[in-house]
């Protein structure tokens, strides 16, 4: 029977969910523009996650199959990536997210095509990915089922988030605008990821 490890899966997904990034600035200044705006910006996203999805499932896997050990070296890597996330949000909590587009929505394929690039493009959410699911895998397991099944969730998670940014934009908008709050909010996120370094490593 495989055992993934769902509690800090899900815990660590919640966080890196909740962080807001260039996809949060993209989904987040078109819906601004109008809630469909939102939406085909938030599809674009999703379709980008989707492709790193099926990049780290079938390369992760690949990986551990051909090569002894490979998941434990992951693990590692995992171990120091989500530090450096961790330290990363906490160098930088009060500070300004990533430099949102001024221009206006031009048309509905534009404003698609700009979210799947903005993920697609964004190395770091390859590495979310690759860094992410073998901390719950079970490496006395088949890695196929078990990287698709939490790739899956991980699509899903973040296809969910958008559900309640679009229609919200305009009040998480004045919440993170207010400094005090995100600087607490971004410290919250940074400490919740060292925490899972660190307990990641001990275990």
């Amino acid at each position: 029977m495989v055992h993934i490890a769902w509690g800090s899966f899900l815990l660590a997904l919640l966080v890196i969910v909740l962080v807001p990034g260039p996809d949060f600035v993209v989904v987040t200044r078109n819906a601004a523009s109008g809630p469909r705006w939102g939406w085909l910006a938030a599809a674009g996203v999703t379709c980008g996650l989707l492709v790193h999805a099926s990049a780290a499932t079938a390369g992760l896997s690949a990986l551990v199959v051909a090569v002894p050990g490979a998941l434990a070296v992951v693990k590692v890597i995992g171990v120091c990536y989500l530090a450096f996330m961790g330290l990363q949000i906490l160098r930088r909590a009060g500070a300004g997210t990533a430099r949102e587009a001024t221009a206006e929505p031009t048309s509905r394929r534009a404003v698609f095509f700009r979210g799947l690039l903005i993920d697609v493009l964004n190395p770091k959410v390859l590495l979310t990915f690759l860094t992410l699911l073998p901390q719950a895998m079970d490496p006395s397991g088949d890695p196929m089922p078990q990287a698709l099944l939490l790739s899956g969730v991980a699509v899903s998670s973040f296809a969910a988030w958008w559900l309640i940014v679009v229609p919200s934009v305009g009040w998480l908008s004045a919440f993170l605008a207010a400094p005090r709050r995100k600087r607490v909010f971004e410290r919250c996120c940074g400490g919740a990821l060292l925490v899972m370094a660190g307990s990641i490593a001990m275990a």
